[in-house]
């Protein structure tokens, strides 16, 4: 396998952290940084890691943590549990999960239920499963579920974190692996000598709307950052590259090009990456690049922006499936970026 921090990571993925209830992922995030750089966190659920001159201009590499969940609406009759989306769901990937419920008293296990193909009229056959029509099995009645799960409780996909070759299959992948990769590409910085304030932010709540991004542009104040999360791999069918670009797994990192990203610092990570050799590829997203990049940039009087993406296949789903070598490349290419970085580094616009 490419050399990345596997054990870091696995212990990142297998945490459950849906938006708004990232405690677990955050608090492994920051032991690890703890080993390298200064840490602290804010009361939204964005974690800090940070290294060179406290009054030196700041960078922000963001990456969130937050996955998507279910949040449970209501404990039926029979003690079944209804639940509504926690970021963008395809039902269609719930039908016969498991799922770990956070409940107040401890972890609980349940099974999402669909009738079964058997009992099914033609007209219910064919038509697509809504969230609905589905509900999670616990096996309690209806006064324990109540007791045991109010309402409120999320819950993840039960999924384990698997190597297949050299890629990573795991839910949470989005994005987890770019919260993984803003803290490896710091903890690549430690020896160097910075002249910006370096800052990797673990950010909350971006399934739902990029908040942690936003509050946590507004107190760092940076003059210049990067979010990284993941973009659609194009070999897998269905994905057309003549709109996502052409992006195959090994193909490295992906970088945005658009009207929101910074054309400057577009051109210095190309730059980077050919002057060290790093593999990229480049897709274009020509107004919101739907990552936390879109939150940030518009942060008080604007921050000059970038977005590293990892190519991803089956995003939203059980199985999120990336390459280590794109993770690792990615990693670099933001390293490589902020070593060529002076002190003086305007990032004013020009014409071309």
């Amino acid at each position: 396998m490419t050399d990345i921090n596997q054990e870091f990571l696995f212990a990142l993925l297998r945490e459950a952290a849906p938006s708004g209830f990232e405690r677990r992922a955050a608090d492994v995030w920051l032991k690890e940084a703890a080993t390298f750089a200064r840490t602290s966190e804010d009361h939204y659920g964005n974690v800090y890691a940070e290294l060179g001159p406290e009054d030196a201009p700041t960078i922000a590499l963001t990456g969130h943590l937050d996955e998507i969940g279910l949040m449970v609406s209501h404990v039926g009759d029979k003690g079944f549990l209804h639940v509504l989306p926690l970021g963008g769901w395809d039902p269609q990937v719930l039908v016969g999960q498991r799922v770990r419920l956070l409940a107040p008293g401890g972890d609980l296990i349940g099974v999402v239920g669909k009738k079964a193909i058997h009992v099914m009229d033609e007209e219910d056959r064919r038509k697509a499963s809504r969230l609905e029509d589905l509900w999670i099995d616990v096996d309690l009645s209806a006064e324990e579920a109540r007791e045991r799960i109010p309402v409120g409780t999320v819950a993840v996909i039960e999924q384990p974190t698997v190597m297949v070759g050299n890629k990573i299959v795991s839910r949470a992948l989005d994005n987890r692996v770019g919260g993984f990769i803003v803290l490896e590409a710091l903890r690549a910085l430690k020896d160097v000598d910075l002249k910006h304030r370096v800052v990797a932010v673990g950010t909350s709540q971006e399934e739902i709307g990029s908040y942690g991004s936003k509050t946590a542009a507004h107190r760092l104040r940076p003059v210049a950052g990067v979010a990284v999360d993941v973009t659609h791999e194009t070999e897998q069918p269905g994905v057309k590259a003549e709109t996502y670009g052409v992006v195959p797994f090994g193909s490295g990192a992906n970088l945005t090009v658009g009207a929101m990203v910074s054309p400057v610092i577009f051109r210095q990570m190309k730059e980077s990456a050919e002057r060290e050799g790093i593999p990229y590829s480049v897709s274009a997203s020509p107004r919101l690049t739907y990552t936390d990049a879109d939150t940030m940039m518009l942060s008080r009087e604007g921050v000059p922006g970038a977005v590293v993406s990892i190519p991803n296949r089956y995003m939203h789903s059980p199985n999120e499936m990336v390459d280590a070598r794109d993770v690792k490349a990615c990693i670099d290419i933001i390293a490589a970026w902020i070593r060529s970085l002076e002190a003086d580094n305007s990032f004013i616009r020009q014409s071309s």
